[in-house]
């Protein structure tokens, strides 16, 4: 194996291509850093890509008093749905109460809190009605639920957010290295020397860095070993697995449902891809292999089984189309159940001598990355030589730089600009790369410019547009990261696609 010497020296490296890294190099290369991030898979590859798509407050939280964590994630919310309206956008939520497990006051006062708490301005607030006034919301939810309350949170497109992110760090200069792992790190005069091994080709190279970020998720302990800034006996995370399944749509409307378990967990019933509706989560405490991890027989059977409580229709295990498991790495506070762990992120910063520090991140939600990001960087700031101040809170992700209420305008320009697209593959362009969306389809005139066609609208045009744009290498990046074309073509084709691209 080749090992090149150390030629960069860069201010800050980043281990780790989830949304926290990528978070942290976008607003560090914002601010003039020179970055490098390192991802040993694909971006978004693990945690990141297996949440329930949400940008929400978390109003369970509100049961363990985190309210600190729910107002900044609800304020938080409304900063990212203005800054990236192709790939978040509002939802609303019907909750039906039921009286087996809260009555309908404290959910109410919940609620309240939860409308009140964060400065809401674009979302509307919570309303209350009866389920069997209202046949469309009413019709799927079994007769056993009559009140119900209507709430609002945001959708977004998880590995999209990752990978926008990173594409604007390296917009503004940072080196997004994926499919590179960090083998080794050790601090020497001053500086990380860091090495970063090329899974494709197995080459080493050793970079200098002044300030490392271990940004690494459920591997963060892993990477601590490694450097050997933690004893091996020692672990600073908690893991647990969230999981979830989708089977094909369950109602016609575009709200999702929130229900509260008899055992104290609750779960989301949520439009999914237009054909479909996610189901999750779980909370379970994950032991073993963090490479391929799995949703449990047992854990899909609860899905079904506690979806099938509220809906009039069972949900059959046989009815499950795909499922999707990631492991949280929650800060261990000690709880005794795997959903109570606290959902706050905790940031360490270990020097030598005032010098080379090592920031740790621990825990986090999609919905904070981006205050995680600012907190970050405060943190390094004494190590910093020159940096500009905070800068992401008004900046548009790419492709993103248009108000909500514009998107249909957009979608109809995309209409005109290029009229072999329908209306349904315009507004699929239109979520995925907003404006960037004029990007993928260039100079095509026709269908057939836009070369081989492999199933649903998913085109040799779009899949050389991400490999060349967003780091997608592979048909697994491509057809359920970057997209979820997936979802919508057959095993076959997803074969033929898999055989084309390599």
């Amino acid at each position: 194996m080749l090992n090149l010497p150390s030629t960069e020296v860069y201010d800050l490296a980043v281990i780790g291509g989830g949304i926290n890294g990528c978070g942290i190099a976008r607003d560090a290369a914002g601010r003039g850093l020179k970055v490098l991030l390192a991802e040993q898979g694909d971006l978004a590859q693990g945690t990141s890509s297996a949440s329930t798509k949400l940008i929400h407050g978390g109003l369970r939280y509100l049961e363990y008093y985190e309210f600190r964590l729910v107002r900044e994630a609800l304020s938080e919310r409304e900063v990212l749905l203005k800054n990236a309206p192709h790939i978040i956008w509002p939802m609303r939520f019907i909750l039906p109460n039921n009286k087996a497990v809260r009555p309908a006051w404290l959910v109410r006062l919940g609620l309240f809190l939860y409308d009140h708490i964060g400065g809401r301005k674009l979302l509307p607030a919570t309303q209350t009605f009866k389920l069997h006034n209202n046949p469309e919301l009413g019709d799927p939810i079994k007769d056993d639920f009559d009140v119900a309350f209507e709430y609002s949170d945001c959708w977004v497109d998880d590995a999209r957010l990752v990978v926008l992110n990173a594409l604007d760090a390296a917009k503004r200069g940072a080196d997004i290295r994926v499919q590179t792992r960090c083998t080794h790190a050790k601090r020497s005069n001053g500086v990380w020397h860091i090495t970063l091994e090329n899974q494709e080709t197995k080459q080493s190279e050793t970079i200098q860095a002044r300030m490392l970020v271990n940004a690494t998720g459920p591997w963060i302990d892993h990477l601590l070993h490694d450097v050997k800034a933690l004893p091996e006996a020692k672990h600073n995370v908690r893991l647990v697995r969230g999981s979830h399944v989708v089977v094909p749509k369950l109602y016609q409307h575009d709200r999702a449902y929130f229900f509260q378990n008899t055992d104290g967990r609750i779960m989301f019933a949520i439009p999914y891809e237009q054909d479909f509706t996610l189901l999750g989560t779980t909370d379970a405490d994950h032991k073993g292999d963090l490479t391929h991890v799995q949703i449990t027989e047992e854990e899909t059977q609860y899905l079904c089984d506690s979806a099938s409580l509220y809906f009039k229709h069972p949900i059959k295990r046989e009815s499950v189309v795909w499922t999707y498991a990631g492991v949280r790495p929650l800060y261990d506070d000690g709880a005794s159940k795997a959903q109570a762990a606290t959902r706050e992120y905790v940031l360490r910063v270990e020097d030598e001598n005032g010098q080379a520090p090592l920031l740790n991140v621990f825990g986090g939600k999609i919905t904070t990355y981006r205050r995680l990001a600012e907190d970050a960087l405060s943190k390094l700031q004494p190590w910093m030589l020159t940096a500009s101040g905070e800068w992401t809170k008004e900046a548009a992700l790419p492709g993103g730089e248009f108000l909500l209420e514009d998107r249909p305008k957009l979608v109809q320009q995309l209409q005109r600009d290029y009229p072999f697209v329908d209306q349904a593959w315009a507004e699929s362009l239109m979520r995925r790369y907003g404006k960037r969306a004029w990007e993928v389809l260039g100079d095509a005139k026709n269908l057939g410019d836009l070369g081989q066609a492999f199933g649903a609208t998913l085109t040799e045009r779009e899949a050389h547009f991400l490999r060349a744009n967003e780091w997608a290498k592979d048909a697994e990046a491509i057809l359920w990261r970057r997209t979820k074309f997936g979802l919508h073509i057959t095993p076959e084709q997803r074969d033929a696609f898999k055989a084309w691209l390599h």
